[in-house]
C-alpha cells in the first residue's frame, strides 16, 4: 500500500522496563490518519488497552506490543473494549478504520504472555465470556491488510474481526504452547490452553485468511459466527496448518435464542492438521468441525444458551491433509445438550468436501449427527482417502441426512434416519 502523505512517525521502545502506551498512542493520533507509522525492533510495553483508528494509513511493526501481565488489572472489564458481543468477550487492541495495512514483516506482532494467565486459571473459576482478553481485534474497519503477523501465547482467542468488511490476514502465526512442565501431559493439561482460538468471525463480510500457522489447545482457525439476517459470509481461506487443538471449526452456532446465525459462501483450500506431542498439546480432535446448540434454551450465555436459528450453506473444503486426527469430519447438532432436548432448527445444506488424504485415530471418517427437525441436505465427497488405523474398516455415521454422495460402496456402518 503506497501512502502519498508527508506524515510520518518513528516510535522505538522506551526499555527498561518503562511504559510505551502513551507514545504509541501520539503517534497513532498523529499519523494513523493519511500517513506512515513506523515501530523498530524490540518489545513495547502496553499497561492498559489501545484503540488505533487506522485511515488510509500504514504501519510497519518491527517489534512487539508486550501486553503487560497484570491478570486482575485486565480482568476488571472498565480495563477493556466488549465491542464483541458473543460471549461478552473482551479485547484490549482493537483496529479500526479504512483503507489500512499492518505489516509485522515476520518480525513483529503482540507478546500475550497467555502462560501467566493460563497459570492463574489452574486454581481461579474459568469460563466462556471469563475476562480473559482478545489479542488482536479488527471492529468496525473496511478494507484493511493485516500481513506477517505474529502472536505468541494469546491468553484468549488470537484474533477476532468483528462487523468489517473486505479485510485480508495475510501471513499470521499463533503460537498458545504451554511451556509449564508441571502440566505436560496430565490429564488436565488438554485444558491449560483453553479459547485460544486462531480467528472468531462475527457479523463480518468478505475476508480472506490467507497462510496462517496456529498452535493452541481450541479451535484451530475459524469459529464462525455471524449474527444477521440476510448475511453473506463470504470467506476465502488458504494454506492453513493446525497444529493440535480442535481443527477448523464452525460454531457454536445457535447460542443466543433471539438471533440467527447465518454462514454462506466459505471456501476452503490447501489446509494442515497436524498432531502435537501429548506433552506438548494432547488434543487433536477433528478436521473440519460443524456444532450447534439444540433448538431448547438452557440457562443463558456466555456459558449455556441454545435455541438459536440460522443457516449455513455452501461451504467448500477441499486440498485437505489430516495427520492423527480423531474425526474428519465431524457435524453436532447437540452440543452442550442431549437428544431428548428440543431439536435445532439451524439447518446445514451444500456441504462438499473434496481432495482429501491422511490418517486418523481410530475408524470413524465422517460423523454426521444431524438434527431431525430440519435434516442435512446437499453433503457431498469426492476422492476422500483417509486411512483408518491398523488398517480397519472404515466407519461412516449419517443421521438425519437427507441428500449425501461420494461415499457409497466404500461405507461399513451407513445411518440414513430422515423424519
Amino acid at each position: 500500500m503506497e501512502i502519498r502523505s508527508e506524515k510520518e512517525c518513528i516510535v522505538t521502545p522506551l526499555g527498561r522496563g518503562l511504559d510505551d502506551t502513551d507514545q504509541i498512542l501520539t503517534a497513532i493520533s498523529q499519523c494513523g490518519i493519511g500517513g506512515k507509522i513506523t515501530f523498530t525492533e524490540g518489545n513495547f510495553n502496553i499497561t492498559r488497552k489501545m484503540n488505533w483508528e487506522l485511515r488510509c494509513a500504514k504501519v510497519d511493526l518491527f517489534g512487539f506490543l508486550n501486553f503487560v501481565p497484570d491478570v486482575e488489572f485486565w480482568l476488571n472489564k472498565s480495563n477493556t473494549y466488549q465491542v464483541v458481543f458473543i460471549q461478552s468477550q473482551s479485547s484490549w487492541f482493537v483496529v479500526t478504520g479504512n483503507d489500512f495495512e499492518i505489516n509485522a514483516h515476520n518480525t513483529g506482532g503482540i507478546q500475550g504472555n497467555g502462560q501467566v494467565w493460563w497459570n492463574y486459571f489452574t486454581n481461579h473459576t474459568r469460563a466462556g465470556g471469563d475476562g480473559r482478553p482478545i489479542a488482536l481485534t479488527v471492529f468496525n474497519a473496511t478494507r484493511g491488510v493485516v500481513k506477517n503477523f505474529l502472536i505468541e501465547s494469546q491468553p484468549f482467542w488470537c484474533n477476532t474481526v468483528a462487523e468489517s468488511k473486505d479485510i485480508v490476514y495475510d501471513g499470521m502465526k499463533c503460537n498458545a504452547t504451554n511451556t509449564n512442565a508441571e502440566f505436560a501431559g496430565m490429564k488436565h493439561s488438554s485444558s491449560i490452553v483453553p479459547n485460544t482460538d486462531g480467528i472468531d468471525t462475527y457479523r463480518s463480510d468478505n475476508i480472506k485468511l490467507l497462510n496462517w500457522d496456529i498452535t493452541n489447545g481450541d479451535d484451530c482457525l475459524v469459529s464462525l459466527r455471524n449474527f444477521s439476517n440476510p448475511n453473506s459470509s463470504n470467506l476465502f481461506i488458504k494454506n492453513v496448518t493446525c497444529r493440535g487443538g480442535n481443527g477448523i471449526t464452525f460454531g457454536s452456532l445457535g447460542q443466543y435464542f433471539n438471533l440467527s446465525d447465518n454462514v454462506e459462501n466459505v471456501f476452503m483450500e490447501d489446509l494442515t492438521m497436524v498432531r502435537l506431542p501429548s506433552s506438548v498439546q494432547p488434543n487433536m480432535i477433528t478436521g473440519v468441525y460443524f456444532k450447534t446448540f439444540t433448538g431448547e434454551i438452557v440457562g443463558t450465555p456466555p456459558v449455556n444458551g441454545g435455541g438459536g436459528t440460522g443457516l449455513v450453506q455452501n461451504v467448500t473444503v477441499r486440498n485437505v491433509h489430516v495427520d492423527q486426527v480423531e474425526f474428519p469430519v465431524q457435524l453436532y447438532q447437540i452440543n452442550g445438550g442431549n437428544s431428548s432436548q428440543t431439536p435445532s432448527t439451524l439447518t446445514f445444506r451444500g456441504l462438499h468436501f473434496k481432495n482429501w488424504r491422511g490418517n486418523v485415530t481410530g475408524d470413524t471418517l465422517v460423523d454426521l449427527l444431524c438434527s431431525p427437525a430440519v435434516n442435512c441436505t446437499d453433503i457431498t465427497f469426492d476422492n476422500f482417502n483417509i486411512s483408518t488405523a491398523n488398517n480397519s474398516m472404515p466407519q461412516y455415521f449419517c443421521q438425519n441426512v437427507t441428500s449425501i454422495t461420494g461415499l457409497d460402496g466404500s461405507f461399513n456402518t451407513y445411518i440414513l434416519n430422515p423424519v
